[in-house]
């Protein structure tokens, strides 16, 4: 269980998921909301808080088949659904910042579309601020504890209305 510390003023509301079924559910909001097809969303979370399954469940509400693999090797995995461009980048291994010119991360990042980018930290300095910044902590059971927080206009739009 984590440690309890000063919580961010910044940071929006906290939810609790006590399934992956919560979720999905989120996901599937998250989904509908017009700006994510732009957005930049980061994913912060200890290895196995549940980044990469969020990930999965609103890849496949956005309407993306067959398998959704982890970028954890590859580092981005690129998925393209009803002319909508998404990027999945994993930087969990990114090291050498030589790395983000010769894949050419600088470029996907400049183009239209989702960007999703787990353990962000690793490539600080070369993404840019992102829209919306999520937050996962797993919990000593199921249940995890989800910090969301709009970073931006286009970030606090997407979280407008959501339920909570």
């Amino acid at each position: 269980m984590p440690i309890v510390g000063s919580a961010d003023p910044r940071a929006g509301p906290v939810l609790v998921w006590t399934s992956e079924d919560d979720t999905r559910a989120f996901a599937q909001a998250l989904a509908l909301r017009a700006g994510v097809r732009s957005a930049f969303i980061e994913l912060h979370g200890d290895l196995g808080a549940g980044k990469t399954t969020f990930v999965r469940h609103l890849l496949r509400a956005l309407g993306v088949q067959g398998r959704i693999k982890s970028p954890t090797y590859a580092v981005v995995e690129p998925h393209e659904v009803a002319g909508m461009n998404i990027w999945h980048f994993d930087f969990y291994r990114f090291n050498d910042p030589r790395e983000w010119e010769d894949a050419g991360f600088r470029d996907i990042f400049a183009a239209d579309g989702l960007k999703l980018a787990e353990w962000p930290e690793k490539a600080s300095g070369h993404i840019p601020l992102a829209d919306l910044a999520i937050t996962i902590e797993a919990m000593t059971d199921d249940t995890r504890h989800v910090t969301l927080k709009a970073q931006t206009p286009l970030g606090a739009g997407l979280l407008e209305g959501l339920p909570a």
